[in-house]
């Protein structure tokens, strides 16, 4: 199976820091440069490991091509997917993962990230905060129905119908005691 990859995963930061040292007049900071390198091999071996398959919902969108393709030819439902990723906790809708009480969850970086991989092209700044934004930019709260865009921890209608058929479904986030 396949897995959805953007050639320029794990570039932002990287790109940023030399050219903030070119900027400065300074080398790069080699040991950082070459940490984000190592986390590029890290990742293009991992996505094959069946452990790190198993139950991921990150897998799951990346090597499911109906989504791939809807992701692709939508921005508005790729930034809903974001959305949906973002604080949010989803449960493989599986006897196992029920009985163990086990979640899928990812930070709002890990988020941009798997769309930009599903979209294969960019990185996770793409997408980060994509639902918080202003006017200007067309992703303001109150333009959000223009474009189909929606604020973080948002799940639509569409993306729920969706997620289940790759058989997941959200769960709420126990509350603090």
């Amino acid at each position: 199976m396949t897995v959805s990859k953007s050639p320029e995963r794990h570039t932002f930061q990287k790109e940023g820091a030399i050219q903030r040292a070119e900027e400065a007049g300074e080398e790069p900071n080699q040991a950082y440069i070459d940490m984000w390198d190592q986390i590029k091999i890290d990742e293009a071996n991992r996505i094959h490991d069946p452990e790190w398959q198993q139950d991921n919902l990150e897998y799951d969108l990346r090597s499911t091509e109906w989504i791939l393709a809807k992701a692709r030819a939508s921005d508005s439902y790729a930034q809903n997917i974001y959305a949906a990723l973002c604080n949010i906790r989803w449960q493989k809708l599986d006897t196992f993962p029920i009985l163990k009480d086990e979640y899928w969850s990812c930070s709002w970086r890990s988020a941009g990230g798997v769309v930009a991989d599903m979209l294969e092209k960019g990185d996770y700044i793409d997408w980060y905060c994509s639902g918080i934004g202003n006017d200007d930019d067309g992703y303001g709260l109150s333009s959000k129905q223009a474009n189909g865009y929606v604020p973080e921890g948002t799940v639509t209608e569409e993306i729920l119908e969706d997620f289940k058929k790759l058989g997941w479904t959200p769960s709420e986030w126990p509350e603090d005691e």
